[in-house]
């Protein structure tokens, strides 16, 4: 299957600087992905609520970006790989000094061990 591009949005911004869901329900995140659809905002498989594959499985958005600073790959869910693709619409990440993991507030002391492999 080809990456169409009727499913990657380059216009479409960021839903914003953290995971929707963990921030919507006071969780916290490892890593952030983002929508290469609809710019929806997601916490990485190893974080505890896995948000942006679980946007992939309600909605069937097949791609995702990193959302880090300093990382421009994008990957395909139906396909298992990673891929280079385009600009997205700015900003590509997440604020620089924002933390990692964050929100800084919500991060348990013990979160090394609450993450997924």
């Amino acid at each position: 299957m080809t990456r169409s591009s009727c499913e990657i949005d380059i216009s479409m911004p960021p839903s914003g600087s953290g995971c929707v869901e963990c921030l919507k329900e006071g969780g916290w995140w490892l890593h952030l992905r983002r929508c290469a659809k609809c710019g929806h905002i997601g916490c990485c498989d190893a974080s505890p609520s896995q948000h942006a594959t679980k946007h992939f499985q309600e909605t069937g958005h097949p791609f995702i970006a990193s959302y880090e600073p300093g990382e421009s790959w994008f990957y395909d869910y139906r396909q298992n790989v990673f891929f280079d693709g385009p600009e997205l619409a700015a900003p590509s990440s997440h604020p620089h000094h924002q933390s990692v993991p964050g929100p800084r507030d919500s991060v348990p002391s013990n979160w090394m061990d609450l993450l997924h492999d």
